[in-house]
């Protein structure tokens, strides 16, 4: 028999999500045009309520015989998700309206891939695992090439679908392989059997499919060219929710199900971090092109966010929570700035084209730059707090080899993060920008406000943080 408030407790956000999204496709077969713009204030009601829900069963629970489990670590991330899901969705309304791309479908598949997310968030099976990788991905492929009529947007969602059914293949291959060496998929059954070759091989194809999902290098080579081609809202959404969602999920799994190979994993994810911050920041230096400079950044934040991985639980749980969080705020601040900046030929995409910002627009440029201040790790915003602790984790866990790489790799970083600033406060500026809906702009305000307030407060916040993984500290 179904124990209803058990469900709740673990997946009640999904369980809304599922009907909300379900409703939406019955509204929208029986409304059609008029549902579209009405289904982006809904669409971002439902994922702050899925937050709400979240909260108000914080310690979550176990349902389905086991299939789905809930902790506070992994609660955290869906709050955040859902709420950075939410925030992308409204900042997509204005763009999509300006494009004629405004359809009810957008936020339907927000919702679907939220989702996702959240079934990969709440799994503790491998069954469950993969069904929520599907389930995000599907949508995000479709989400990629939404505006039909662009030929980068095409290209961008066919180059997602084609690498991704590769990584899922590669991910669901691994699964194989840890199931017939453990006789299970489920986390705890996979954590407590003997060590084999079998198992580490598989747990080797796991972890290269969860990379991609985090753009991770060597899997990495979309991350650029999909941030370029997709809508810019989409990119938004691509480099916030999904992003916290699905590292915090490759963590769980490590922490979780791969407990008895701590030592085999800890190298490999050592070695993927390492690549992810070089290639990540050197890709970056030479980027004219905004989307695609920030899709290089993202891939050296992911190695940033990969060594509070390979401390391992004890050490780097509560780090990898504090960073994402950081990382999604001033990702969603900086596409909120790139949403907001519009010539008459079109959006903002080139570095240059940001020249003299801070006099035609005062307050977007400053807010701007505490978002890049924030997302480089200097000391003035929430973003140093997300590298000091990723870097104590390291410490502590001695990491010291990686350690000097994430440094290096961040001075790399201020090259191209102070080019932004430069351009922005230095040169002369060109072409005035149109105006464009005061959704886009209040969200860069707030993500600025936001790396400024939990800089000056960053104490509650890194206790929400740690209270968060105190299952994982022995």
């Amino acid at each position: 028999m179904l124990d209803f408030q058990a469900m709740i407790s673990a997946i009640g956000p999904e369980l809304l999500l599922a009907l909300a999204g379900l409703a939406g496709v019955l509204a929208g077969a029986y409304m059609g045009d008029r549902f579209n713009g009405l289904s982006f204030k809904l669409g971002a009601v439902t994922l702050l309520l899925a937050a709400l829900v979240v909260i108000m069963n914080w310690e979550g629970g176990e349902a389905f015989g086991g299939l789905v489990t809930t902790t506070p670590f992994v609660n955290f991330a869906k709050c955040i998700s859902f709420i950075a899901g939410a925030v992308t969705l409204l900042m997509a309304e204005g763009f999509l309206k300006r494009h004629e791309t405004i359809r009810y479908e957008y936020p339907l598949l927000v919702i679907f891939a939220s989702l996702g997310m959240g079934i990969i968030l709440s799994a503790s099976n491998l069954m469950t695992l993969y069904m929520g990788i599907e389930t995000l991905s599907l949508s995000s492929y479709v989400l990629a090439s939404f505006h039909r009529d662009s030929i980068r947007s095409s290209e961008a969602g066919l180059k997602y679908f084609v690498l991704g059914a590769l990584a899922s293949g590669i991910l669901l291959y691994g699964i194989s392989l840890v199931y017939g060496f453990t006789g299970s998929t489920d986390y705890g059954d996979i954590a407590s059997s003997e060590r084999t070759i079998g198992l580490v091989f598989g747990m080797v194809l796991m972890i290269s499919g969860m990379a991609f999902k985090v753009s991770a290098a060597p899997m990495h080579v979309w991350t650029p060219d999909v941030y370029e081609g997709a809508p810019s809202p989409v990119v938004a959404f691509f480099a916030t929710a999904p992003k916290m969602a699905s590292m915090v999920v490759f963590a769980n799994l490590l922490f979780t199900a791969f407990t008895g190979v701590f030592e085999d994993w800890q190298m490999i994810i050592a070695i993927i971090a390492t690549l992810s911050m070089l290639i990540g920041a050197f890709g970056a230096l030479i980027q004219n092109n905004l989307k695609r400079l920030l899709g290089y950044s993202s891939i050296a934040n992911m190695g940033y966010a990969l060594v509070a991985v390979a401390a391992g639980a004890e050490y780097g749980a509560a780090a990898l929570l504090v960073f994402m969080t950081s990382y999604v705020i001033a990702s969603i601040g900086l596409f909120g700035g790139v949403l907001s900046m519009r010539r008459e030929g079109g959006m903002v995409e080139n570095i240059d084209e940001l020249a003299g910002l801070v006099r035609r627009r005062t307050g977007l440029a400053l807010a701007l730059t505490v978002l890049v201040i924030s997302v480089s790790g200097f000391p003035l915003a929430v973003g140093f707090i997300g590298k000091l602790v990723v870097f104590q984790a390291g410490w502590n866990a001695g990491l010291l080899p990686l350690l000097i790489v994430l440094v290096l790799s961040s001075v790399l970083a201020f090259g191209y993060y102070l080019r932004i600033i430069l351009v922005m406060w230095v040169k002369e500026p060109v072409e005035r920008f149109q105006p464009v809906g005061s959704t886009v702009s209040l969200s860069v305000y707030a993500a600025a406000a936001a790396c400024l307030v939990l800089f000056v407060f960053a104490s509650p916040f890194l206790d929400w943080a740690t209270q968060a993984s105190a299952g994982f500290i022995q």
